[in-house]
């Protein structure tokens, strides 16, 4: 079993040197910090005194906290501090006027609120990078709405396409439109330094709205509209426009197969005992086979149908046919090559469990990412943080007796 690499805490990784205040909760904010730390950036998570953030309570737990906060967590320091008191707001924008990147994710208008906005925050620390990640936004009619991570897949074209056709939209089962929210976070904050490092020092906003994060993806879906009025629909497991790419039913379960490439189409024919349909001339390009894909559908359907999933995959291997099974946590948990690209790591977490959690993505050959400490309990790191800010042990003990930190 691989085991997370533990490393002293400063100067490794690609961002050694950035010190990032994650603000904000739950998944957006957090996993474009988590992301940042995983490449040696330093982060400072503020969470509220008592309740910290509701994300150690989410899904499954153990002694209390939940398994996701390992993940999301790591490679972080946590600052309990209440950020609603006048002294705890002081505290921010001392830790924030020292920092590289500050990370928040509330509703557009609370940091104003607290006197934590851009205006404020950029004459005290003009080189520092912002990075607001919100439902719709900083401007535009909806920004003072309330937005959440499926309203953003809803809103950004993407709960339209999932599930089967005339059926209810479904979830694509993770929380995607936070997911995809964070990743832009973390390229704009990426180019926002680099901006920053070549061009005088100057900081600026990332303005990250989860509607348009989705909608960034969603590939030719609005110029299909432009051009021709079309409007993409739910396609279940097929790909639209493209054949033959489907799910297709085996004895033991359902295989992916996308036959989609000419030669790759040729191949898979031939493969399945259909040379009539690799040599007919009208399947030769994509369009064809799109005009016929219900055809070709069932043509594949019947040959996976009578045969397991471990069959289908070694035959359609050995024939250089892209396919895949439909794979759950158990199955990636004992998959060798997760094991071999280190996508499985055992991770020690402060309570004195092993817990295996998802490696680091991208891989980079120069400085790899890191797992250098474990998800912090609630203000672990509250005295250290707020010594290095030059608070005195009589100052923090004052500021504990009222409250404002834990």
């Amino acid at each position: 079993m691989n085991t997370a690499t533990t490393v002293p805490a400063a100067h490794t990784g690609a961002l050694a040197g950035v010190r990032i205040i994650e603000m904000g909760q739950l998944i957006a904010g957090p996993f474009c910090g988590k992301t940042l730390g995983d490449f040696g950036a330093e982060v400072i998570k503020i969470e509220a005194p008592g309740s910290g953030d509701p994300l150690r309570n989410w899904r499954l737990l153990q002694d209390g906290t939940s398994v996701w906060w390992q993940v999301q967590s790591r490679n972080k320091r946590s600052i309990a501090l209440d950020l609603r008191s006048a002294e705890g707001q002081e505290i921010a924008r001392k830790l924030i006027g020292e920092a590289d990147v500050l990370i928040e994710n509330f509703r557009p208008g609370t940091l104003e609120g607290w006197g934590l906005g851009w205006d404020d925050l950029r004459e005290r620390n003009p080189g520092l990078v912002m990075l607001r990640i919100s439902g719709y936004g900083q401007t535009g009619p909806y920004r003072d709405l309330p937005g959440f991570g499926v309203i953003g897949e809803a809103m950004g074209g993407l709960r339209h396409l999932t599930g089967e056709p005339g059926r209810v939209p479904v979830r694509v089962g993770v929380s995607i439109g936070d997911t995809l929210a964070a990743l832009h976070g973390a390229i704009g904050v990426l180019t926002a330094l680099y901006h920053r490092k070549v061009n005088g020092g100057q900081g600026q906003v990332i303005d990250v709205a989860l509607h348009e994060a989705v909608f960034n993806v969603m590939e030719s879906l609005i110029p299909e509209y432009s051009a021709f009025g079309a409007v993409r629909d739910a396609a279940g497991s097929a790909l639209p426009g493209i054949a033959p790419s489907n799910a297709y039913a085996c004895t033991d379960g359902y295989v992916l197969v996308a036959g989609n490439g000419d030669s790759i189409f040729r191949r898979l024919m031939d493969t399945i005992g259909r040379p009539d349909l690799a040599s007919a001339p009208d399947l030769q390009s994509n369009a064809g086979r799109v005009a016929r894909v219900q055809e070709l559908d069932a043509a594949i359907g019947d040959w996976t149908r009578t045969r397991p999933m471990a069959e289908v995959l070694a035959v359609l291997g050995a024939a250089k046919v892209p396919a895949g099974k439909v794979y759950t946590a158990k199955d990636i948990h004992e998959d060798p090559h997760y094991r071999a690209r280190d996508m499985i790591l055992a991770q020690q977490t402060r309570d004195g469990h092993t817990v295996d959690v998802p490696g680091i993505v991208p891989k980079l050959s120069g400085t790899p990412g890191s797992i250098r400490s474990s998800a912090p309990r609630l203000g672990d790191d509250t005295d250290a943080v707020l010594r290095e800010a030059g608070l005195t042990d009589t100052q923090i003990a004052v500021l504990r007796e009222k409250g404002i930190v834990a």
